[in-house]
C-alpha cells in the first residue's frame, strides 16, 4: 500500500520560511514524479510545484517561482518543499501527491494524473 506522508508545517510568521517533507513509502515499482498542492480555506486545490523522478525536472506555479524549491533524497523517498519569503495568502493545507504513469510534463498540475495523495500539512501564515 503506497503512503505519502507530508510533514513540517506549522505557523510562521510573513516573511518567513518553513520546510515541508513528503515521504513515500509501500511502492515497488519507481514511480512518474511528485506534486505538492495546496488548499486554502474556501478556494480550490491547485498545484504548487513537481518533481520528475527521472531526471529531476522541475516546475512551478508563477506565484512561488523564485522563492520555493522543489527537492528529493532518493535514499529517504522523500520530496522538500522548501518556502521562502512566505505571506499569508498562502495560508492552506498542503499536499503531496504521486504518479506512476508517464504524462506530459505540463500536465503535472492536473490532480487527476496522481494516483495518491498525501493527508496534507496546514500551514498557517499569520503575525
Amino acid at each position: 500500500q503506497v503512503q505519502l506522508v507530508e510533514s513540517g508545517g506549522g505557523l510562521v510568521q510573513p516573511g518567513g520560511s518553513l520546510r515541508l517533507s513528503c515521504a513515500a513509502s509501500g511502492f515497488t515499482l519507481d514511480y512518474y514524479g511528485i506534486g505538492w498542492f495546496r488548499q486554502a480555506p474556501g478556494k480550490e486545490r491547485e498545484g504548487v510545484s513537481y518533481i520528475r523522478r527521472s531526471d529531476e525536472s522541475t516546475s512551478y506555479a508563477d506565484s512561488v517561482k523564485g522563492r520555493f524549491t522543489i527537492s528529493r533524497d532518493n535514499v529517504k523517498n522523500t520530496v522538500y518543499l522548501q518556502m521562502n519569503s512566505l505571506g499569508p495568502e498562502e495560508t492552506a493545507v498542503y499536499y503531496c501527491a504521486l504518479k506512476v504513469r508517464p504524462t506530459s510534463f505540463s500536465g503535472w498540475i492536473r490532480e487527476g494524473s496522481y494516483n495518491y495523495w498525501g493527508q496534507g500539512t496546514q500551514v498557517t501564515v499569520s503575525s
